[in-house]
């Protein structure tokens, strides 16, 4: 069921539409109006930087991380078998020995592999998905994944120059704003935020587009291939999408393995890379719709 919005002049939404008329935006679909910002940093690592301008038009995205519950219609309706599924494995964390590990079984109905399900899990983000998976997805239903410029301008939510979603500091008045790992990476993982694993989606405040979990949680496939000098070479300041071709595809926002001394991934400028056919218990992805579809 969508939602009805009028476009008028006193909503800040209205340069998305200079004339007033209705248009209507799907109820689990947040409008992020056109803009321009600074995508990249000079403070983390190499590869995120040098800090650039950039223009993005207007696009819808989904409110929320999609979930299990999600997925598993698309899988029903579609006949959808998983790359993870195919190959018979993907890549669980180990918290006790604090390592990566292959586990045999382990796709996004069995998280943690044979003997674990997602019965009582249909709200987490959907998991152990590779790019292929995610795509699919969303070209079932219409949609695509978003431009690392896309989910960057989204996820900043109104702010900006900010470092996190939300504002400059992590804890605002001691408060936990995103799924992230608590204490020192791997070793221990304090869980103050209430969580030692992926969190149902929507647990924690919702940015000033009204988007949730776009930062922590689990990390984000995204459109653009890696490139580690993206941004040295950018040369299309509106709506850029990375390179013409790679290896890895860039995935965004952090997740619940992320710490300050570790990745600090849950930075709004912050940047990764893996590969297409990955599959692990930390990432999973949102869609976008562009308005002229």
């Amino acid at each position: 069921m969508g939602l009805l919005l009028l476009l008028g002049s006193c909503d800040p939404r209205s340069q998305i539409e200079k004339s007033t008329e209705v248009n209507i935006i799907p109820s689990d679909m947040v409008l992020i109006p056109a803009g321009n910002f600074e995508m990249g940093t000079n403070d983390g690592s190499s590869f995120e930087g040098p800090p650039h301008p950039v223009e993005v038009d207007a696009f819808l995205i989904d409110r929320y991380e999609v979930t299990n519950r999600q997925y598993q219609k698309f899988v029903d309706a579609a006949g959808y078998i998983t790359e993870s599924e195919k190959i018979g494995w993907s890549g669980v964390f180990n918290r006790g020995q604090g390592v990566w590990e292959p586990v045999t079984g382990a796709d996004w109905r069995h998280p943690e592999g044979p003997g674990s399900s997602i019965t009582d899990r249909l709200d987490h983000p959907v998991i152990h998905v590779s790019w292929h998976d995610a795509r699919a997805y969303a070209d079932w239903h219409g949609k695509s994944l978003p431009t690392e410029a896309q989910w960057e301008w989204a996820a900043r939510g109104g702010l900006p120059s900010s470092l996190y979603p939300w504002g400059n500091e992590l804890r605002p008045e001691g408060n936990h704003m995103a799924n992230v790992w608590q204490g020192t990476f791997p070793l221990k993982d304090g869980g103050g935020d209430g969580f030692l694993a992926p969190a149902p989606v929507g647990k924690f405040p919702a940015n000033g587009y009204g988007l949730y979990d776009i930062s922590g949680n689990v990390w984000e496939w995204t459109k653009d291939w890696y490139s580690p000098n993206t941004y040295r070479t950018a040369i299309h300041r509106q709506n850029p999408a990375g390179p013409e071709s790679g290896r890895e595809k860039v995935i965004r926002g952090g997740s619940w393995m992320c710490s300050e001394n570790y990745c600090t991934g849950y930075r709004v400028n912050a940047r990764q890379k893996t590969p297409t056919d990955s599959g692990l218990n930390n990432l999973g992805f949102r869609c976008i719709r562009d308005l002229s579809s």
